[in-house]
């Protein structure tokens, strides 16, 4: 067994295997690391492809669509690593990109979750969306990233070369500590898609674990492989995983006056889809509110499998003010953290 499992999750993702298979083969393939793949019963000619291709790749087919969260469990369920990295099928790696990552987190017990430096795969001087140099979150729940913020992305100049810790990591390429993924359960299968690695994460901090962000490894994404950013199923999983995150992981005295503001945001981001006639999102936003309740009872259960004892105010990489505020009214389009 090598120490190091990368593992892609696919789904209907027969273009992105054709486009990037090959080259994480080449260097992920090596004497610490071996590559597999998890199938969410593709419909396309994803495993015909596989099969043919690259009879070499172990393929763990399930039997229906569990959504990138619980298709993760199920499939790495059956993989022995001592460490895994979940890569989406649409990334580009670089030669030696595991190396940093497996080093670092042999060195640092501590650290459940790593990430490398994620930029855009078709303007490659750029950060991508999805990572970029490692995710934060602000005092209310809005995840954000060094390098991006909402819509605005930097170019790489290099001011974010430095290892440092991190609120969250991307599941875009995301090596995660197996005996941790273990000890937390693995990703929350309610959250289907979208933001259940932020959920992991936060879950392992609030367990005293670390996340850190590893620039000396380097990945391309393409981003919106799955679903387009213009999706009202995208649209509904993002505010309702939002409410499902705080609800499980805010500690006492933050959780109702969080919650209540992020619905004022939530409300007004649903007008402004109102006054863009984009009816898809504001059903989509109904919907998330809608199931967020219908839901109270199983969060409420989950939320007493965290622990809380930690402020939020403590986490020094805690956005301690409102990115919104920031990004829209005093038009910053990147921070100093």
């Amino acid at each position: 067994m090598k120490p190091v499992a990368v593992v892609i999750l696919n789904w209907n993702g027969y273009k992105f295997l054709q486009q990037f298979l090959s080259n994480v083969i080449e260097h992920s393939c090596t004497e610490i690391s071996d590559v597999y793949i998890i199938d969410n019963a593709s419909t396309d000619e994803s495993i015909p492809f596989l099969t043919t291709k690259f009879p070499q790749i172990p393929i763990i087919q399930l039997d229906k669509n569990y959504g990138f969260a619980d298709g993760y469990n199920k499939g790495l369920a059956k993989i022995e690593a001592e460490y895994y990295i979940l890569l989406n099928s649409d990334v580009e790696v670089t030669p030696h990109w595991i190396t940093p990552l497996y080093t670092y987190m042999q060195n640092n017990p501590q650290t459940a979750v790593c990430m490398p430096k994620i930029k855009s795969y078709n303007n490659k001087n750029f950060f991508e969306y999805a990572g970029a140099a490692g995710g934060y979150i602000d005092k209310y729940g809005f995840p954000f990233c060094k390098g991006r913020i909402f819509n605005s992305i930097e170019e790489d100049l290099g001011q974010y070369n430095n290892q440092y810790e991190i609120f969250w990591a991307s599941g875009a390429a995301l090596f995660v500590r197996t005996s941790i993924y273990k000890e937390l359960g693995g990703l929350d299968a309610d959250f289907f898609a979208h933001m259940e690695e932020i959920d992991f994460c936060w879950r392992a901090k609030n367990s005293g674990y670390t996340c850190m962000y590893i620039p000396q490894s380097e990945v391309f994404h393409v981003g919106g492989g799955t679903l387009p950013q213009s999706n009202p199923f995208k649209t509904y999983l993002n505010f309702r995983n939002n409410l499902f995150l705080l609800y499980k992981n805010l500690p006492q005295s933050k959780l109702k006056t969080t919650i209540c503001i992020r619905k004022i945001f939530d409300g007004i981001a649903w007008l402004q889809f109102l006054i863009q006639g984009k009816w898809g999102d504001c059903k989509a936003i109904l919907k998330a509110h809608k199931d967020y309740y219908k839901a109270l009872p199983l969060l409420h259960t989950k939320r007493t499998t965290c622990n809380h004892t930690k402020s939020f105010e403590s986490y020094i990489h805690m956005y301690q003010s409102s990115i919104v505020w920031q990004y829209f009214i005093r038009n910053k389009k990147s921070l100093k953290l």
